[in-house]
C-alpha cells in the first residue's frame, strides 16, 4: 500500500496543482463500529447466539450477567470462585488482562487498545 500510495503522489505532483486535489488520501477514516470490531476481535471464539458456544461462551447478554453462569458451557477453574456481574470495570479490566481479574481463567485475548476496549463494551451492552 506505501509503494502505491507514493506512485500516487509522484503522478500528482507531476500533474500539478489541479490534479494533486484529486489524488488526496483520506486521513480520518471514523470510528469502526461495535458489529465490526466485535466480529474481527472476538468472533473467532465467542458468538451472539444464545444457542452458541464456542472455545469460549456465547456473549449474547454478558453485560449484567454474572461470571461463569452460561448454562452448559465448560469454564476453566477459576470462573467456579468468581462472584460478580459484568460491568464496564470489570469487562475492561477482563479485556486488558483477563487472569488479573480471574487468575486461572483461559482467555489468551488481551486488548492494550483503551478505544477498542470500550467499542466493545458498548457494543456488548447493546446487545443486552
Amino acid at each position: 500500500m506505501p509503494v502505491l500510495r507514493a506512485g500516487l503522489l509522484a503522478a500528482a505532483v507531476a500533474a500539478g496543482p489541479a490534479a494533486r486535489a484529486q489524488f488526496t488520501v483520506p486521513t480520518d477514516v471514523g470510528k469502526p463500529d461495535g458489529a465490526s470490531v466485535f466480529l474481527n476481535q472476538c468472533g473467532t471464539c465467542h458468538s451472539l447466539d444464545p444457542n452458541e458456544q464456542r472455545q469460549g461462551p456465547t456473549l449474547k447478554g454478558v453485560y449484567g450477567r454474572r461470571a461463569g453462569s452460561v448454562a452448559g458451557f465448560s469454564y476453566s477453574a477459576g470462573f467456579a470462585k468468581a462472584d460478580f456481574t459484568w460491568d464496564e470495570t470489570r469487562l475492561n479490566a477482563w479485556l486488558t488482562n483477563p487472569p488479573s481479574v480471574i487468575p486461572g481463567a483461559v482467555m489468551p485475548y488481551r486488548q492494550p487498545d483503551a478505544e477498542i476496549r470500550e467499542t466493545i463494551i458498548a457494543y456488548l451492552k447493546e446487545q443486552h
